[in-house]
């Protein structure tokens, strides 16, 4: 099924200027577009870390198509040289889906996964080399002894396109928990060629302070090689027992990854609590603080720890939203076929139900818009295709394309 959208934006007010960080053309500022109340009375520490102007798109118009609607609780999507799409679902089937919207049957050869709860067969990403090698990398959620564990797999997508060979698991993030929550499941490549990925501290309480416990792979995000090793470089940690593969410590459950296209930065998108979804742009060696700060509270109520939201030692995310949104895949979109968006940061929200686009400056963020926010769909993961437009998956079973006209 294939369906068109028309998007048609005016208005123009004060403008902000732009920056090596932000290619985007100037921006007409409006009131923050979330208008309901936070959850919390905690107050931002800079100026424009939550709820900064509004921005719309400073185009004449541009075009949401629904490419297809018969996935299945798709999770990741990333762009195949060739146009096409490869995708993951949730309950461990890869799948290729076509610019006219044709889905592939399963590729076989994937590892089993535990989809229970939020598992399953979670982020990809393609080898930088892939037009050679045909490697693909995935998360998942893995049954093993002792519980689950969010896990790295790999192998060469066959010459035909009917399966996955020599799939093997490169990387498990211990320890194993038998909890079924707050996985991460993000896997991207960095500027280096090693793999950045992202773990969740698997939500309950007994597990919950791992996220601060550098000889634990919970809550961190992870830098490894394409065979699962420590990569090259990464920061040392003071703890005993730091593992050598964290890149950074202190996340919830970590569900975005994209790397800036100018300053190769990892930026990373975190679900909070009740409150206090966080984006963050990582530094190696660093501690974003969950669970010790956070914006948050618990969903009953009562503030999480000490209910502090600044500490020395611990960063700040770059921005965050209260009430929660619950920010998924994202990726940096760096085309040129709709005028304003260049180097604009583009997120999947699921309980917020759009898209979200951050303008950003200098590391800032300055504007915020909302996209698709009729459509009533969870937005799992969205990147940007080989054509040069942006592609979403809804937990509903959607591929949309959104492009110029």
């Amino acid at each position: 099924m294939k369906r068109s959208l028309m998007y048609f934006f005016g208005g123009s007010l004060a403008l902000l200027s732009c920056s090596q960080d932000d290619d985007s053309a100037t921006e007409p500022t409006l009131p923050p577009v979330e208008t309901s109340a936070p959850n919390t009375a905690y107050k931002p520490a800079f100026a424009g870390q939550t709820r900064v102007g509004g921005v719309m798109t400073p185009t004449d118009a541009y075009k949401a198509t629904v490419v297809t609607s018969a996935l299945t609780n798709p999770w990741g999507v990333t762009a195949l040289p060739d146009g096409r799409l490869l995708v993951t679902e949730k309950a461990g089937r890869l799948r290729i889906v076509t610019a006219a919207g044709v889905v592939s049957a399963p590729i076989t050869g994937i590892p089993a996964v535990n989809p229970a709860g939020q598992g399953g067969l979670l982020g990809l990403c393609l080898d930088p080399n892939f037009a050679s090698n045909r490697m693909v990398y995935w998360s998942f959620s893995e049954a093993i002894s002792g519980g689950n564990v969010t896990a790295i797999g790999k192998g060469r997508l066959a010459n035909n396109e009917q399966s996955i060979e020599g799939a093997t698991v490169i990387y498990r993030a211990l320890p194993a928990y038998s909890g079924d929550l707050h996985y991460g499941g993000r896997v991207v490549f960095d500027r280096t060629g090693n793999l950045v990925i992202s773990t969740g501290e698997r939500s309950d309480l007994v597990t919950r302070p791992q996220a601060q416990v550098a000889s634990s792979a919970l809550g961190k995000v992870i830098r490894i090689t394409k065979d699962g090793q420590p990569a090259p470089g990464n920061p040392t940690f003071s703890q005993a027992g730091a593992r050598p593969e964290l890149y950074s410590i202190g996340h919830r459950n970590p569900q975005g990854l994209a790397i800036h296209p100018t300053t190769g930065d990892v930026w990373q998108g975190e679900h909070g609590p009740k409150g206090g979804d966080e984006i963050n742009r990582l530094q190696a060696g660093a501690n974003y603080g969950w669970p010790t700060i956070t914006y948050g509270i618990e969903y009953t109520g009562p503030a999480i720890g000490a209910g502090i939201q600044q500490q020395d030692g611990l960063e700040q995310p770059v921005y965050y939203w209260d009430p929660v949104v619950s920010p998924s895949g994202m990726t940096f979109y760096t085309g040129d076929r709709v005028a304003g968006w260049r180097n604009n940061l583009f997120i999947g929200a699921l309980s917020g139900q759009h898209i979200v686009r951050l303008v950003i400056d200098n590391n800032k963020v300055v504007g915020e818009e909302r996209l698709l926010a009729s459509e009533g769909q969870r937005f799992r993961d969205v990147t940007q295709g080989s054509d040069g437009a942006l592609y979403t998956v809804t937990d509903q079973g959607r591929l949309y394309r959104i492009d110029k006209p």
